[in-house]
């Protein structure tokens, strides 16, 4: 009903209410597969300009951001928008504009939505809610697998970059989405990658060039506080529509958890999961506010944190309020997460069971693991990470520059 009612609200503010009428009559519509995948082959390219490049060489680099359409929170887009004002602080201009979109239907809709929700972006940041028009730049960066396909065609640049904060190939079965995933991979992009996994991934297997970046956290947010009660309590960052992170792997495993230890009491948040039955003790969040996560973290004593793929800012996070982060083993995750600073599992839910029991069960064992861990999460920093993505922009630009004369 709320898909229903969402389609036809976007129905009535595209085609207003007579041509919401008209579309009605004509009845069930037929699925427009090509329609919805043309931008996969769309080869109108958008051509270098020299006389642009000459009238822009002297000016302040700009760059050109493609993003997907976001919600409300979006972590991957607080993420971009994170290294883009760090940017128009320290040299460049950035422009933002969305790839395709659909609910952000007007110029007014999205720069009052990105202004309210978003308020980390710097002002001076320009938005656009499409990619129509668009202008040179000194540098165009791709932020997700579909905004490649855009920024492949669009040549009035000297660089071309890939933001790329997790594999995405993996977020689908076999299939076509995973090929028109992958194949982003072979434009020739220079990686600006989320940790040296994704950078050997782009280096080993697509013959990519590629710089990576570590994570931090917001210390204001996340800090470390006392656990105020005796309770033995395991968080888990709970996402059942999100396949990569393990719902039904880490309900397995906190199940045989309680069983053996019945006085746990399991606190999930990420998602609504009260339509699941879940018979050991636990509270159900649901969404939080981020500024409710600090005191939840430090409230348990392991925050369950799995990932199938790249992992996500929510180790350092916990790490940061003083809580133990418990991740799944792999280059995934162990480019960031350690046996020094976290608990590791492996992807069997019986291991995992067994090795939070142990260490809910030698508390000087975990003491020694959440002391690592604050130590480790204080010396990260995001201004380190960020004047890392800034140099080596530059240098690609500089780089790619020297081959200019090729294009004219």
């Amino acid at each position: 009903m709320r898909a229903f009612v969402k389609r036809a609200v976007n129905c009535l503010k595209v085609r207003g209410v007579k041509g919401s009428i008209q579309r009605a009559a004509e009845g069930p519509q037929k699925r427009d597969i090509l329609g919805f995948w043309n931008f996969i082959v769309n080869t109108d390219t958008i051509p270098f300009s020299y006389e642009d490049y000459q009238k822009n060489k002297e000016k302040k680099k700009t760059l050109n951001w493609v993003i997907p359409e976001m919600g409300k929170g979006s972590g991957g887009h607080i993420n971009i928008f994170r290294f883009i004002s760090y940017l128009e602080q320290n040299g460049f201009h950035n422009r933002l504009y969305i790839d395709r979109p659909v609910n952000l239907y007007s110029q007014q809709a999205m720069t009052e939505f990105v202004r309210e929700n978003f308020k980390i972006l710097d002002p001076n940041v320009e938005l656009y809610h499409n990619t129509e028009n668009m202008q040179y730049a000194d540098a165009i960066v791709a932020t997700s697998w579909q905004t490649a396909y855009f920024v492949r065609r669009f040549d009035n640049c000297i660089s071309k970059f890939y933001f790329i904060q997790d594999y995405e190939p993996y977020f689908y079965p076999l299939g076509s989405e995973y090929e028109f995933a992958e194949n982003t991979y072979h434009f020739g992009f220079r990686g600006l990658t989320a940790g040296t996994w994704l950078q050997n991934i782009c280096i080993e297997q697509f013959g990519m060039k590629a710089d990576s970046f570590s994570f931090s956290y917001d210390k204001d947010l996340y800090f470390p506080k006392e656990k105020t009660n005796s309770t033995a309590r395991v968080f888990f960052y709970a996402r059942p529509v999100t396949p990569r992170r393990d719902f039904e792997l880490g309900l397995l495993a906190l199940e045989e958890l309680c069983k053996r230890m019945p006085e746990v009491e399991v606190v999930f948040a990420g998602w609504d999961i009260n339509e699941y039955v879940i018979p050991f003790r636990h509270q159900s969040l649901g969404i939080l506010d981020i500024t409710e996560l600090s005191d939840l973290y430090s409230s348990c004593d392991l925050c369950f944190v799995i990932s199938n793929t790249n992992l996500s800012l929510l180790p350092l996070e916990v790490m940061g309020s003083g809580s133990v982060a418990v991740c799944s083993k792999g280059p995934n995750s162990e480019w960031l997460v350690n046996s020094q600073n976290s608990v590791l599992v492996d992807y069997d839910p019986l291991q995992m069971a067994s090795t939070m029991e142990w260490y809910l069960k030698h508390p000087e064992e975990l003491a020694d693991i959440r002391k690592k861990g604050i130590e480790f999460a204080l010396k990260t920093s995001w201004e380190k990470e960020e004047e890392i993505v800034r140099k080596a922009i530059l240098k690609g630009i500089s780089e790619d520059e020297k081959c200019i004369g090729n294009r004219r």
